[in-house]
């Protein structure tokens, strides 16, 4: 059977917790896949907001750009808390997902992205958050993402990494990526580098 909207039945919903992030409770029950309806449930889910991510690639140099910030996150899972991650930004109210790509690559790295390659839409975390990230590639040149970057309003701190089409490859092969956003951008990118390239610089197919 499909399972989709209507199978779930919405008894409350309550915000428990509002600061910088948000935090809901839902009771509620949902249709199991014999066909009958669950117990009623109760969830608390993450209500992060929306984002969007970029990828910078360059396929003059065949560069691609990642940058590295601090992240409360991942100081309390206990790994390093400097992350290496895409360009990525909230998606405000009104905003379109490409906008919010190519505003925050020229914050972050300081890029004009040119053209905008849709990677895909997907849950950061479904069994407890409704965060959802749209990713893309982007079309910029390298020689701009120098420097140190981020806006002093939001205390941002970050610096742009540079890597080759080959150093994508070692690297996932290696296990230095801990970010969800990074593989699947770089996993991506490694399957569709070749091609992207030939496109973006207007080559002939092989």
């Amino acid at each position: 059977m499909n399972v989709s909207r209507d199978d779930v039945e919405l008894i409350e919903l309550a915000t428990r917790y509002q600061g910088f992030f948000r935090v809901d409770r839902y009771k509620l029950r949902h249709r199991r896949f014999d066909g009958t309806w669950s117990r009623p449930l109760q969830r608390e889910v993450f209500a992060r907001g929306h984002a969007a991510a970029v990828l910078p690639y360059d396929p003059v140099r065949d560069k691609v750009v990642l940058i590295e910030q601090f992240r409360v996150g991942a100081l309390a899972a206990g790994l390093s808390p400097v992350v290496l991650e895409p360009v990525a930004g909230m998606i405000e109210d009104g905003e379109a997902p490409e906008a919010v790509a190519r505003r925050e690559a020229e914050e972050e790295v300081g890029c004009t992205v040119r053209r905008l390659e849709l990677i895909g839409r997907f849950l950061t975390s479904p069994g407890g958050s409704s965060e959802t990230i749209t990713l893309y590639c982007g079309e910029v040149d390298s020689t701009q993402a120098n420097g140190l970057f981020g806006l002093d309003s939001e205390d941002e701190d970050i610096r742009p990494v540079h890597w080759s089409a080959d150093e994508v490859r070692r690297f996932l092969d290696d296990d230095r990526l801990n970010n969800a956003t990074t593989l699947v951008a770089l996993n991506w990118f490694a399957r569709h580098h070749g091609d992207l390239r030939r496109r973006w610089l207007g080559q002939p197919q092989a």
